[in-house]
């Protein structure tokens, strides 16, 4: 079933699309979308916020990296097609000639674009690389192991800024500044160290106690009707997203500033610091840019909040001879489920595309209640459940930070498993719904985490589930699962061909 948060609503909208269907969405680009209006960020004053690097005995950060193994091998940076996209505005978007997209595309047809056709995207010429100074480790983007020692709320009080005094109704509860910094940071597996860096960085929150009317509505970003901080929050958390696993799964090494000038990844980088890089290249114009994700940028804000961040590094974050425990389907035996969805954003549109979709077949199109029952995919406690949610911690040490991690998405709160309990593989978790985020029709939406990480339904650790095994076909939502010589491809539709039964 498609699902709509509303960062995806907002951009839908600005780009004057409606999508409609089964599954949950992302917008399936590999490049940042420059569909949402460009930001206004307001210079970040001289004062409190201004802060000077600590004298820290400095290790030497992580060694220039390989992307990971788990992920493709490094390709040519690419743009999938969009509705209404012309090559000459796919030119403009990423600030390079038309001459030259053509010539690194020559077989393409500029009158026949297809939506979801890859374009190659050229550096334009001459354009130097970025800074290749480190930012953050990637242990430091993903709410993983690092990021349980922090104290958010003993942290935010001790500040006495603006945040320790803001509170929010999110989701039909008031939540304070702490508690919003917790919450972004477990949907998104966001570092809440980093979360409160950029708060502190773009708008003084942390720190300052009266920031200006402006940064009270707009402590990050200024975006048309996303006011207040957890709208800021989660628009900054799935740009983050969206750098490091871009970078991970060998995107784009080329991001457009807010002043429409192109801005290329440093050589040597990692994927945390890529994934700075880009959430800076939404914020700031090409100049401001290179001061951001230099030493006097975000790090020396973070440096002075929590120290060196690459005395946090916990490496390496994914092994790269991980393998998956046994999981079986997430519904019971005998009962007919259809796979609707294949490998798509495990967290709104930034994240991994670690996620499948399954909806039920006992009940019509559309959000309908259910009697049927999602189970546990392996033996392992319950560390979440609420708001749809239920998260499932498969090395029983209580924490959704460390190993593997089973995340049930759109699980209804009649019946839902408590928090705290401990299944076994087979036992009932809650029925499939529309709760949760924005949905279109019922359904589960299963992904997977290590260390805090998204892991890729369609990299090189597929979803083995009872033995059915994922693939990708280069397309968000779009994939299969094959068995034993059999095959089926994902459909929003209910069909044989789709239907599968443990």
């Amino acid at each position: 079933m498609r699902e709509y948060r509303l960062a995806e609503r907002v951009a839908a909208l600005a780009a004057g699309l409606w999508l409609a269907g089964f599954a949950c969405s992302r917008s399936g680009v590999p490049l940042p979308i420059r569909n949402l209006p460009l930001p206004f960020v307001e210079p970040v004053p001289a004062g409190p916020t201004a802060f000077q690097p600590v004298a820290y005995a400095r290790r030497t950060p992580t060694p220039d990296p390989i992307r990971a193994s788990l992920y493709p091998a490094a390709q040519p940076a690419s743009y999938a097609v969009q509705p209404g996209d012309t090559l000459g505005a796919i030119a403009v978007r990423f600030g390079v000639s038309l001459a030259a997209l053509q010539a690194r595309n020559p077989t393409l047809d500029p009158s026949r674009l297809e939506i979801g056709q890859h374009v190659e995207i050229p550096m334009p010429d001459g354009e130097p690389p970025g800074p290749t100074f480190k930012i953050i480790p990637d242990s430091e983007l993903v709410y993983g192991p690092g990021s349980m020692d922090l104290d958010i709320e003993g942290f935010v009080g001790s500040q006495a800024g603006f945040l320790a005094a803001y509170d929010q109704n999110v989701d039909g509860r008031d939540r304070s500044g702490a508690e919003i910094i917790r919450l972004v940071s477990q949907r998104y597996s966001v570092n809440p160290r980093l979360l409160l860096a950029v708060v502190e960085f773009t708008g003084g929150w942390v720190t300052n106690r009266s920031p200006s009317a402006f940064r009270q509505g707009f402590p990050i970003v200024y975006l048309s009707g996303r006011d207040g901080l957890y709208r800021q929050l989660t628009w900054a958390a799935n740009e983050l997203n969206r750098g490091f696993y871009s970078w991970r799964a060998g995107g784009s090494d080329v991001w457009t500033a807010s002043d429409g000038s192109a801005v290329r990844a440093g050589p040597g980088i990692n994927a945390g610091t890529a994934a700075v890089q880009q959430l800076m290249a939404q914020l700031y114009s090409r100049g401001e840019w290179q001061r951001a994700v230099g030493e006097q940028g975000l790090f020396a804000t973070y440096e002075a909040f929590f120290g060196y961040p690459f005395d946090w590094a916990f490496e390496p974050l994914v092994p790269p001879d991980l393998t998956q425990p046994d999981l079986r389907l997430p519904f019971e035996n005998g009962q007919t489920w259809y796979f609707t969805g294949g490998p798509h954003g495990a967290w709104d549109t930034g994240s991994a595309w670690g996620a499948l979709d399954f909806a039920p077949g006992s009940v019509p199109l559309g959000c309908s209640s259910s009697t049927d029952w999602v189970v546990a995919a392996a033996p392992g406690l319950i560390v979440r459940s609420e708001d749809g949610a239920v998260v499932q911690d498969l090395d029983g040490d209580g924490h959704e930070q460390t190993g593997w991690v089973i995340f049930y998405m759109h699980v209804a709160s009649h019946d839902r498993v408590p928090f705290g309990k401990y299944l076994q593989a087979g036992d009932r978790i809650g029925h499939p719904s529309c709760e949760g985020g924005v949905s279109t029709g019922t359904h589960l939406h299963i992904a997977r985490k290590f260390n805090g990480e998204w892991i890729a339904a369609d990299g090189a650790l597929p979803f083995a589930m009872g033995g059915w095994i994922s693939a990708g076909l280069g397309r968000e939502y779009d994939g299969t699962l094959s068995h034993a010589g059999a095959r089926m491809e994902a459909c929003e539709c209910r069909a044989s061909s789709n239907a599968i039964t443990p």
